[in-house]
């Protein structure tokens, strides 16, 4: 019997420490073991073995089982784990839950289940075969006897000859058999593999502005450091990508592909595909469970570079038990959809990818956008990281042309027809008179954004968050947009009983008034609304891109990544909610989405043209868009950030406190300050203080942030704020109200 030694063990829970167990047998770091916790039973990970304990054996719990029909967790996995855990100060127990969350770990274990079952059942088919040959070879020694024995020239000999021939024939045959069983057990055991797919011959030819910009990254990788890739819109990008894939793959290594969103995944999905086949794997939330399943054992089981792959997926895809990773591509690198703000871990996918890059030895990455986030200007302009810039466009086409519509002026002389004004009008007509194509952006869904009574006042507002209920026209139901309750729409107000006036048109209204304004144009919608329909997104996503549709109106979904060849005009109704936001990165923010946005047209020959209708035409980022590059504009915001110590120049930690009780989230977020103000410096403290939405969910919330600055003693004080908290959590029976969020975006 083998003495049992100790293990520890992760578990998907929120433990700042690892449980240990006792195990008997060959355990090894990352097995997967079935524990019970509290009375609950868990698959954990094995973290450590051998384990040194100082308390009685006895009252350790031994392992249930060891998962030995599911795969084992990579080295690279922890590794990255304890680093996401450590930077964005959760633990390593909430990073195992993301990477392998209860339904996934459900799906494994009855995969596993029915692959024993399969390998059993095609064990026994090999083992029938193998008797069967066995019997056969039997046969043909006694009868290969008969015939040694046998008189010539007789009918017998004849005969048995014969026979031989057949019973020599038959064992051919099983043993033909045999050995495509011992494949398929072979395949169940190991999963699907990519040994047999081939790699496409390269297609890509490149400029010679891309061809520099491809050598600069070359000397940047020589380098050892991550590259920035700060090619306009339109530049081609994609190409220098798909050529860095190429070429790893052919080398033997695989490549990560991250993109912020589904919707821009699924274009580039079909272009990928003609230059990798079916090296390419797809992984984000719109895929089955079962397909992510498949995804990860394939990836799992591959071994050195047989059948190696390039991956297409969004940031949880950064989880997934990657090895021999030669390239990431993180595409968009500026793109707020990259953060997770909930649940832990609150992790930025482009800052995780370079953690992953890091802990897979050899691997480069490749971070690109036309308009870069400050923090990876910073780390360009310190050295971390190499920029190279790509200023012409693919086609030779210049940026479009930019014409700012005041809406106050216009209204004053009549120059607005509900959302838009008549030279917008005049715009959409001329382009769609052409053959061109119009790209409309509002950044509000619904019908509706606000109602308000026409007797009292008062703001139509969700029960249970503090915010404006939205009109859904489509669905006649007023909407919260954080919470997602819906209540039928009577057009009277809950207060007073008067009537109900919307006010804000969001993209469902844009599209009816578009629809009278030019009733001969084929016209759609792209918003969360009608995303949730994946066939539907995809389908008018062809359509637009296949000339099908004159129109199509949406939120930001519309402004990223994609490539339309014949859109001409692109639009921005009522621009200024894109600045009204209480953030210190709301002017970045804005550019980049504005400057994106204009370059989705003239990408070909043609020359496009971009029109922002808003009543602050003076604003900075309007008029950056007009006279000055992006680039001096992005080195004015890091000077102002320089001289407020806000990020990249320092770090910010946003605390969230959220309660049912109002007056407790109050009084304990003062108490949290108060001694947070004696573990770190007062200065570094902003709050407690009330968010514009205060409200979600029945929750009343207070925050609290954080600065710090970038030295040897941000480890220290990150690790000061955890503890303070975890006695404020423990003297107050405060759990499950507080959590942290490392670089809020």
């Amino acid at each position: 019997m083998n003495q049992a030694h100790f293990i520890s063990v992760i578990l998907p829970l929120k433990l700042e420490w690892e449980p240990v167990y006792s195990a008997g047998g060959d355990i090894c770091i990352g097995d997967r073991v079935r524990v019970t916790f509290a009375n609950k039973e868990y698959v954990g990970a094995v973290s450590a073995t051998d384990v040194t304990i100082d308390i009685d054996p006895s009252r350790i719990l031994p392992v249930t089982a060891v998962e030995k029909g599911m795969g084992a967790i990579l080295p690279q996995e922890i590794q990255l784990w304890k680093q996401v855990a450590d930077y964005y100060m959760c633990t390593v127990g909430e990073v195992y839950k993301a990477a392998y969350p209860a339904g996934k770990i459900n799906l494994e274990e009855a995969k596993a289940a029915a692959r024993e079952k399969v390998i059993a059942r095609r064990e026994k088919i090999a083992a029938d075969i193998e008797r069967r040959i066995s019997a056969l070879q039997e046969r043909l020694q006694k009868k290969a006897l008969q015939y040694g024995k046998a008189k010539d020239n007789t009918i017998g000999k004849s005969r048995l000859a014969e026979s031989v021939r057949k019973i020599s024939e038959d064992i051919q045959r099983a043993e033909e058999s045999l050995k495509a069983a011992r494949k398929n057990i072979e395949s169940a055991t190991h999963g699907p593999d990519l040994s047999n797919a081939s790699l496409p011959e390269l297609k890509v030819s490149l400029t010679p502005a891309q061809e520099e910009a491809n050598s600069m990254i070359a000397e940047g990788f020589r380098a050892g450091k991550p590259v920035l890739l700060n090619g306009v819109t339109g530049s081609g990008k994609t190409e220098i990508y798909i050529l860095n894939a190429w070429k790893t793959l052919k080398a033997g290594k695989n490549v990560l592909y991250l993109v912020p969103e589904i919707a821009l995944s699924r274009q580039l999905e079909d272009r990928l595909r003609e230059h990798f086949g079916e090296r390419l794997l797809i992984f984000h939330s719109g895929e089955t469970a079962a397909s992510k399943r498949n995804i990860g054992e394939m990836i799992r089981s591959q071994k050195g570079s047989e059948g190696n792959y390039i991956l297409l997926g969004t940031r949880s895809s950064l989880f997934l038990p990657h090895h021999d990773l030669g390239l990431i591509i993180v595409d968009e690198e500026h793109d707020n959809s990259y953060k997770q703000d909930s649940p832990a871990p609150r992790y930025n996918g482009r800052d995780t990818a370079l953690m992953l890059s890091q802990i897979q030895r050899g691997c480069h990455i490749i971070l690109g956008s036309a308009t870069p986030s400050l923090e990876e200007m910073y780390n360009c302009l310190t050295g971390k990281h190499v920029q190279v810039i790509l200023a012409d466009r693919f086609h030779g086409s210049s940026d479009a042309e930019v014409e700012i519509i005041d809406t106050k002026a216009e209204r004053r002389k009549n120059g607005m027809i509900g959302s838009f004004s008549r030279r917008l009008i005049a715009a959409i007509n001329e382009t769609i008179g052409s053959g061109g194509q119009v790209l409309i952006l509002r950044s509000r869904r619904a019908w509706a954004t606000v109602l308000q009574c026409s007797s009292c006042g008062e703001i139509q507002k969700c029960p249970h968050c503090n915010v404006s209920q939205s009109l859904h026209k489509t669905t006649g139901k007023l909407t919260c947009h954080y919470c997602g309750r819906t209540q039928q729409y009577d057009g009277t107000c809950t207060s007073c009983g008067g009537s109900l006036v919307p006010l804000g048109a969001g993209t469902q209204k844009i599209e009816e008034e578009a629809a009278r304004l030019f009733p001969d144009a084929g016209i759609a919608r792209l918003d969360s609304d009608t995303s949730q329909n994946r066939k539907y997104e995809r389908d008018t996503i062809q359509a637009f891109a296949d000339g099908k549709i004159d129109i199509l109106i949406g939120t930001q979904i519309i402004t990223k990544g994609f490539d339309f060849g014949n859109l001409r005009l692109v639009a921005v109704i009522a621009a200024d909610s894109l600045l009204g936001i209480q953030d210190f990165r709301a002017d970045e923010k804005a550019l980049q989405l504005l400057e994106q946005f204009r370059g989705r047209c003239g990408r070909r020959s043609e020359s496009g043209k971009f029109v922002i209708q808003t009543s602050q035409p003076e604003h900075p980022v309007y008029t950056n868009l007009e006279k000055e590059s992006t680039r001096e504009f992005s080195l004015r915001l890091l000077e102002e950030r320089k001289d407020f110590n806000f990020p990249p120049f320092s770090r910010i930690i946003e605390i969230v406190l959220h309660d049912t009780e109002e007056k407790r989230v109050v009084a304990i977020s003062l108490k949290l300050h108060s001694r947070l103000a004696e573990a770190v410096l007062p200065e570094m403290i902003t709050g407690p203080y009330q968010p514009a939405i205060d409200k979600i969910e029945d929750e009343y919330i207070r925050k609290i942030r954080i600065n710090l600055k970038k030295d040897r003693m941000s480890g220290e004080y990150k690790r000061r704020l955890r503890q303070v908290i975890a006695e404020i959590e423990k003297s107050c029976k405060y759990t499950g109200h507080i959590s942290l969020n490392v670089d809020p975006s």
